[in-house]
Order: C-alpha cells, then sequence, then structure tokens
C-alpha cells in the first residue's frame, strides 16, 4: 500500500515538472494562450496561482467526519472504542496585496461529539459534545515562477498557527472531545505548485510545519514536525462544470528546534473525489468524500465535504 501511494506521488510531481512526451512523440499542450479555467480548486490541496491584486474572496468550508476506527503502530486497523464524529468548519478570507502576494485568514470552528466511548482515560462511558473556535491560521503566498509552457506556477508559502483552540481545563470524563486546538505556535515553510493540461489542471503541496512546545492542561508537551504532501488533478469538463481527484497525506518525523518529542509518529493519507459547479466569477461550489486509507497512531475517518466561494 505504502509503495503504491508513493509510486502515485512520484507521477503527480514529475507531471508538474514539465511536460510529458506523448504516445505520438509530441508534447502534450499547454494551452496557455488562452485564459486558464475559473475554477474553485480542490478541496484539500492548495493552489498556486495568485488572485489578483485588490481581489478578495471568502470560502466556508465544512467537513462532517464519522470515525470508522483507529490505525495502529504497525498501520493495521484496529477498534476505536465508541463512536466519534467531528464537524470543521473553517472560514477562509483571501486578500491579494499585489500580483504576486496573497494574504490568508483561516478561521476554523470546531465540534466533536462522542456516544457509548469506552477508553482507559474516560472513567466510563462517554456520550456528549463540545465545540468552539479552533486554531488560526495566517498564510502568506508568494509567486516565484508563472507558468510557462514548460515550468508551472510555483508559489512559496509561510504559515503561522496560534493556539486559539481549547486546550486548557479539560475533562478527563470526556474521551478527549474537548481539545479543539494544539496549544502550540507552529511555522509552516512550503511550496505550491499547479500546471494547465487541457482539459486537466494539476496540483501539488509540499509543507514543513514546525510547533513550538506547548502547555496542554498544565502538561508541557512537544508536537513533532510534520510533512505534508498533497496532489490534485481537476478535470474541466465544461465552463461550469469539474471532476476532482486528490490524494493527501501527513507525516510526522524528528524535531529541527526544540526538544524532542517523546509524542509517537504519526501519519495519515487518503484520497478525495469531488464534483465542482463555477456559476460565475464570483460564485463557485464544491462538494466530495474523504477517505482516510492509511496511517498510524491516529483515527481514521469517512467525511462528507461541502464548500463553497465568492470572490469580490
Amino acid at each position: 500500500m505504502r509503495f503504491r501511494l508513493f509510486f502515485l506521488s512520484l507521477i503527480f510531481w514529475v507531471a508538474l515538472s514539465g511536460p510529458i512526451p506523448a504516445l505520438s512523440g509530441e508534447s502534450p499542450i499547454s494551452d496557455l494562450e488562452r485564459p486558464l479555467p475559473s475554477t474553485i480548486g480542490p478541496l484539500i490541496t492548495d493552489t498556486a496561482v495568485p488572485i489578483g491584486q485588490g481581489n478578495f474572496q471568502v470560502q466556508v468550508f465544512a467537513q462532517q467526519g464519522f470515525t470508522a476506527g483507529r490505525f495502529s503502530p504497525n498501520w493495521s486497523r484496529v477498534s476505536s472504542h465508541g463512536d466519534f464524529y467531528s464537524m470543521q468548519v473553517p472560514v477562509t478570507f483571501t486578500y491579494g496585496l499585489s500580483p504576486n502576494v496573497d494574504l490568508r485568514l483561516i478561521i476554523p470552528y470546531l465540534h466533536n461529539w462522542a456516544g457509548d466511548a469506552r477508553l482507559p482515560s474516560s472513567r466510563g462511558t462517554v456520550s456528549g459534545d463540545f465545540g468552539g473556535l479552533g486554531d488560526i491560521n495566517f498564510h502568506i503566498k508568494y509567486q516565484l515562477q508563472k507558468e510557462t509552457a514548460v515550468l508551472p506556477t510555483c508559489t512559496l508559502l509561510a504559515g503561522f498557527g496560534f493556539p486559539t483552540g481549547h486546550h486548557s481545563h479539560l475533562s478527563p470524563a470526556n474521551a478527549g472531545i474537548d481539545r479543539l486546538g494544539t496549544g502550540a505556535y507552529t511555522f509552516t515553510a512550503g511550496l505550491n505548485l499547479s500546471k494547465w493540461y487541457s482539459p486537466v489542471y494539476l496540483y501539488a503541496n509540499l509543507w514543513y510545519t514546525v510547533p513550538t512546545t506547548a502547555t496542554v492542561d498544565g502538561v508541557l508537551i512537544h508536537d513533532r514536525d510534520q510533512v505534508t504532501l498533497n496532489l490534485a488533478a481537476e478535470w474541466v469538463l465544461t465552463q461550469h462544470w469539474a471532476l476532482l481527484l486528490e490524494f493527501y497525506s501527513n507525516w510526522q518525523g524528528g524535531n529541527l528546534a526544540g526538544p524532542k518529542s517523546r509524542i509517537p509518529a504519526q501519519a495519515l493519507l487518503g484520497l478525495v473525489v469531488g464534483l465542482e459547479y463555477n456559476l460565475n466569477q464570483h460564485w463557485s461550489f464544491a462538494g466530495g468524500l474523504a477517505v482516510d486509507v492509511a496511517g498510524k497512531n491516529i483515527g481514521y475517518n469517512y467525511s462528507p465535504i461541502l464548500t463553497f466561494q465568492y470572490s469580490f
């Protein structure tokens, strides 16, 4: 499984790095003489092309996760020991500061539910729910390379996370559902790529996130650094409709800064299938299903996703 997912990632990166020879010996047409299609973009993978100086976008995203179990340390599927559900509703505000620079603020609302949960730390059966503000993130994106017939759009990303989510005064009887944030400040450095091969739009993200030491309910915790690799392909069917396929992954490793983490490393890999409807230059809509297919030391979910975006 892990080899196949790695091979899929390699194919996407090769496709984005330049033209792939066709069977006839000719290169695929990048079709840059025509305007790039106006789409809402992937559901999870980030875009690379700036929205334009003075432009403003608001996007509301809703993802309902149904936890089906957990991935064990050896990547097998085990029971979650209860019924768990979670909803994420991040609202994203994006502003085009200059032709090559976008500013983005992400404010999430989170809500967790538990039913018939029996965990060693819960001191009995847990049923309940808890919701509130999650960790806020601020991103700066700078377009380093504009797309050409050979090269993809290349954008650098710097992200800053703030511990605004609830992470103190946690109840042992809640089985962790009342923890809505990491409690840590985070810094993310990343690279976004995109390339248009009519009628397919390809995307890729490679990010590295470093957390600070956090105090969670009075206990010092230092999470592991995280690598994010996302890949996506939009198949533009018409002026309004597009199909979407995505691969998303998060991998935890060692720590570049601070103390060595004692928390077991986590990993998560999944796929998204979706459908987009781009009504006009202002309104766009998309929906899909995210399925966590592999991982370790983390829960796995089946998550319907809906989003809409308004561009000013």
